[in-house]
């Protein structure tokens, strides 16, 4: 799953700490969806959609292989 989180960081200028504290996770967590090693669950999903402003569909994105 392809996601633009670091985009959206990058927009707001946030490290991934102050978005993980936002949406209670780790910031190893946000490194691990923004790297495509973790998926995340729909409830996480949302709020990460919710701090942003946006759907979750304008973050994350299926890709062929999925």
């Amino acid at each position: 799953m392809k996601n633009t989180i670091k985009v959206e960081r990058a927009k707001l200028d946030i490290s991934q700490t102050e978005l993980a504290e936002q949406v209670g996770v780790s910031k190893q967590t946000i490194h691990s969806i923004e790297t495509g090693r973790f998926v995340p669950s729909t409830v996480l999903s949302l709020k990460i959609a919710r701090f942003f402003k946006t759907k979750v569909e304008d973050i994350f994105e299926l890709e062929e292989t999925d």
